[in-house]
């Protein structure tokens, strides 16, 4: 766990720093600490880490530059938030080994009622869909630890950001007519569908490379 242990401080630390003080001191740590690990990796890893930088990054740039759902302190998108995910990714992976995989349905329980609280309240109407999306994930996508986990360590990371002002939910969510909690009490939908697409682009690509070993 000690690699969990030092991405739960670059995020933590990461995220004070650039919130209070300067974000490029966060830049330069978490490509360098991304680097180091790219370098230092296996094969498969590495294909992973591309993976998950070609989709979070234009991702991000959608939901924060198109669809406006949250907007960053500075405006732009921080350098080091695609390498960040990549740190949650990885964090997340490592602590679900420990999650059964017939207990990961059962550890989403407790959102039921909070869902139900944020849309009687209308403050977070949004939680139903997102709710139903993590709950398809984990039902059908082909890691269901990795997504129960991940549902409850990215609302972790979003409260903290999110209270450090580093990023600003809309509390009206754009071309939708739904409302969001800052931050939305599933967030980790958003993590969960990045996470599901870079499991399958991995898996695709590594049957297709052993494919062309084998022949």
């Amino acid at each position: 766990m000690k690699r969990v242990a030092i991405y739960a401080l670059t995020i933590a630390i990461g995220l004070y720093i650039s919130a209070k003080y300067a974000e490029w001191p966060v830049n330069v740590w978490c490509i360098g600490l991304f680097v180091w690990l790219f370098k230092n990796a296996e094969r498969k890893e590495r294909i992973e880490m591309i993976t998950v930088l070609a989709f979070a990054t234009p991702m991000e740039l959608f939901f924060s530059e198109v669809w406006l759902i949250y907007e960053y302190q500075r405006g732009l998108m921080p350098l080091f938030v695609p390498v960040g995910h990549w740190f949650l990714f990885d964090a997340g992976r490592r602590i679900s080994a420990y999650l059964p995989v017939q207990k990961a349905m059962f550890s989403l329980l407790p959102f039921i009622p909070l869902v139900a609280y944020g849309v009687w309240t209308g403050g977070d109407t949004s939680g139903v869909i997102l709710l139903l999306l993590v709950l398809l994930f984990t039902k059908w996508g082909p890691q269901p630890a990795l997504y129960a986990t991940m549902a409850w360590a990215a609302l972790l990371m979003e409260l903290w950001g999110t209270y450090l002002a580093n990023w600003t939910w809309a509390s009206d969510v754009p071309w939708t007519g739904l409302t969001a909690w800052n931050p939305p009490l599933l967030v980790g939908a958003f993590y969960c569908l990045g996470d599901v697409l870079v499991n399958l682009s991995v898996e695709r690509f590594e049957g297709k490379h052993l494919l062309e070993v084998v022949e």
